[in-house]
């Protein structure tokens, strides 16, 4: 019996990147002395088992996967960061601080890109469903570009934002099939097609169309909604995403995929030798264990 393809991916965190695999996550990051040092968490059933591969049911996972196991990496990597030159263990971000900090954050997304462009379309007094949810969502898109731009002008995004890159060229010469070495490794695209940006872009998209068909009510029943049907907006996203990856020869998943790789311009930057470094050593690891290496 042929063996179902794992597609490996991760995330860029603070000075390191976090890599998925079939039954474990490794975050590698460099600390201030030089050295890279590895994080190894073991998946939950929840994020490994049936439900994982269910079709709509593992786009809100995904979602869930990606808040709840994305802040126990960036919190490694904060911490790994944040230690001193010389050995010392410097200042450490607690638990508390970080998930306060997560909570913060989508709470200011939740704000910025579905309550705020609904609020500015209600003041063009649009009676039609169909042409409000578009302007909304064209003020929603414009919204998430101009944020991402802007965020791209800070330096220490700008370095996020180059392992996110590195991260992309090592996935994209793992499923290439050449060895995992870094010079052989800055030779492909810092895009790639399952990309968290592309899956975020797909939910600003998808929410035109299920905002639609919702309808219009009273301002405050809108906001409830757009918070409520978030999961199922994130669940056709990801299968939109799903769809793409497995089918990049289908001429029709190359152009639903074309505005999400365009958008990764901004999202990524070409990585230096030594970002490739911390991108591969958190890849090898992870297949290691995926092979049954020791953890």
């Amino acid at each position: 019996m042929k063996t179902k393809k794992f597609y490996y991916g991760g995330q860029a965190v603070i000075e390191g990147v976090m890599m998925r695999g079939k039954n474990a996550l490794v975050t590698a990051v460099r600390r201030p002395q030089g050295d890279v040092v590895t994080d190894v968490q073991t998946l939950s059933p929840i994020y490994s088992g049936g439900a994982r591969r269910a079709p709509l049911v593992r786009g809100v996972i995904v979602l869930v996967e990606s808040l709840v196991l994305g802040i126990k990496s960036l919190m490694f990597s904060a911490n790994a960061s944040l230690e001193e030159e010389g050995g010392g263990e410097g200042e450490k971000m607690s638990g508390g601080i970080v998930w306060l900090m997560l909570i913060l954050a989508l709470g200011a997304v939740i704000v910025l890109f579905f309550i705020v462009p609904l609020l500015l379309t209600r003041l063009l007094h649009i009676s039609s469903p169909i042409l409000f949810n578009l302007v909304d969502g064209l003020i929603r898109v414009t919204i998430f570009v101009l944020y991402l731009s802007l965020m791209g002008l800070m330096p220490d995004i700008r370095r996020v934002f180059a392992y996110h890159g590195a991260e992309h060229k090592t996935v994209n010469a793992y499923e290439a099939g050449v060895p995992l070495e870094t010079e052989e490794v800055k030779k492909y695209s810092t895009a790639h097609v399952r990309c968290g940006t592309s899956f975020l872009f797909a939910v600003v998209i998808i929410s035109v169309f299920v905002f639609a068909l919702a309808g219009l009510h009273a301002t405050w029943l809108m906001i409830i909604l757009r918070i409520v049907l978030v999961p199922v907006i994130a669940a056709i996203s990801y299968e939109l995403i799903y769809f793409a990856g497995r089918h990049s020869d289908n001429i029709l998943a190359r152009i639903v995929s074309a505005p999400g790789l365009w958008l990764q311009s901004l999202t990524t930057r070409e990585p230096d030798a030594g970002q490739i470094e911390v991108a591969l050593t958190a890849l090898k690891r992870v297949i290691e264990l995926d092979e049954g290496g020791e953890r």
